[in-house]
């Protein structure tokens, strides 16, 4: 019985290894946001921006734009679905004429990058004000 539990904590661990390998530190998506949106408690302008996981911790994003001195992290979760996205793109709650940056899609992969909600969203949500999706693609730097 104790080699059965152990078996099942090693692959917990290695499959939780393989679904934070999804995207490196060194794989960069880019896109280009047509509006103002929050991430990470803060409001950031529509402009061009990459993202990437930190080198250091795969559950962070780093997300910059290139043109200004917008640099910021913000904590994911990692989900998985049945089938691999079909495209890179970022993911946006819409409430109203607010943008949430919700999640990333990296192609061709089953795991998803999901932005932890904002107090400004959650406070939104607790209202129940209802949210519409919006999906901005992006590609391959």
């Amino acid at each position: 019985m104790k080699h059965a539990n152990w078996l099942v904590v090693v692959t917990l661990v290695v499959l939780s290894g393989m679904a934070a390998a999804q995207m490196h530190s060194n794989t960069t998506i880019i896109a280009q946001v047509p509006f103002d949106f929050m991430v990470a408690n803060k409001v950031v302008p529509a402009g061009q921006y990459t993202v990437q996981a930190f080198a250091v911790d795969t559950n962070i994003l780093v997300i910059r734009n290139p043109g200004s001195t917008v640099g910021l992290f913000s904590r994911v979760s990692l989900t998985e679905s049945k089938q691999g996205a079909t495209h890179y793109a970022l993911l946006f709650n819409h409430y109203g004429n607010r943008y949430f940056l919700a999640g990333v899609e990296i192609e061709g992969s089953k795991t998803a990058y999901r932005v932890t909600k904002s107090k400004a969203e959650a406070e939104l949500e607790a209202q129940n004000v209802s949210a519409t999706n919006e999906i901005v693609l992006a590609y391959l730097k």
